[in-house]
């Protein structure tokens, strides 16, 4: 019989039963301990182990598949979500509301900073014609004690002067720059890619570990802003696009 161990969690003695039964599988999950097709522990073993009501727990187990970490099936129980192969969101949000989302305290971390001028390579990531100043930024995201997303971010300060004076500890660059830019264009690139020493240390995964990379340019007025390559375990996310017809 399956079974779940509650563990401690950072918010508190506060946190309520469903937070608690909700932070602990997605901990598992996003830590990629239960794999995807890892059997959910039935809701009445879940009801026992917590000691308390099914609704609590079926609470949070919807609130899971809501996030799409879990899949439930009729008679069967619940299932850890395979990812899906789906196209790109075309949309440009803050990661702290991914993490949320799951029902996880979010975390972010700047791991470096620096100022320089621009080589062939961040000119041809940032589309620029011309040698000038950029900032290079790396960061970590986190969901809950699991790293949740790796950054690497260019941005063009001749577009966004102001950026050289922040040291970007207190708040990430995506949220700083959509407060301040107002942007008019965006490309987005998607791709699957295996895990250097870098990213696997970064992510706290294995070298080799399969992970999904999201690029995206963004421009204001035709002048390009910035370029943010994010890299995601690739089984704690997934990629989601909705469509309508075109006309004619």
């Amino acid at each position: 019989m399956s079974t779940i161990e509650a563990v401690d969690v950072d918010v508190g003695e506060s946190v309520s039963l469903h937070q608690r039964i909700l932070s602990d599988i997605s901990e598992r999950i996003l830590s990629g301990a239960w794999a995807p097709g890892h059997r959910i522990p039935f809701e009445h073993e879940l009801t026992a182990e917590y000691k308390c009501s099914r609704m609590t727990v079926n609470k949070a187990l919807s609130q899971l598949a809501k996030a799409g970490l879990i899949e439930r099936r009729r008679r069967s129980g619940s299932f850890v979500r395979r990812p899906q192969s789906q196209a790109a969101v075309l949309e440009i949000h803050d990661i702290r509301i991914e993490v949320e989302a799951l029902g996880l305290p979010y975390r972010y971390e700047r791991v470096a900073r620096h100022k320089r001028r621009s080589s062939a390579e961040d000119r041809a990531l940032l589309e620029l014609d011309s040698n000038g100043p950029v900032l290079a930024l790396e960061c970590r995201h986190f969901a809950g004690k699991r790293p949740f997303a790796h950054e690497q971010r260019l941005i063009n300060l001749a577009a966004v002067a102001e950026a050289a004076d922040e040291e970007f500890h207190a708040i990430a660059p995506g949220p700083w720059l959509i407060a301040r830019v107002p942007w008019s264009a965006a490309e987005h690139r998607i791709r699957a890619v295996a895990a250097d020493r870098h990213i696997a240390a970064a992510l706290d995964i294995e070298p080799g570990a399969p992970c999904l990379v999201v690029e995206r340019r963004t421009w204001s007025a035709e002048h390009p802003v910035t370029h943010v390559r994010f890299t995601y375990a690739a089984e704690s996310h997934a990629l989601v696009a909705r469509f309508t017809p075109s006309q004619g």
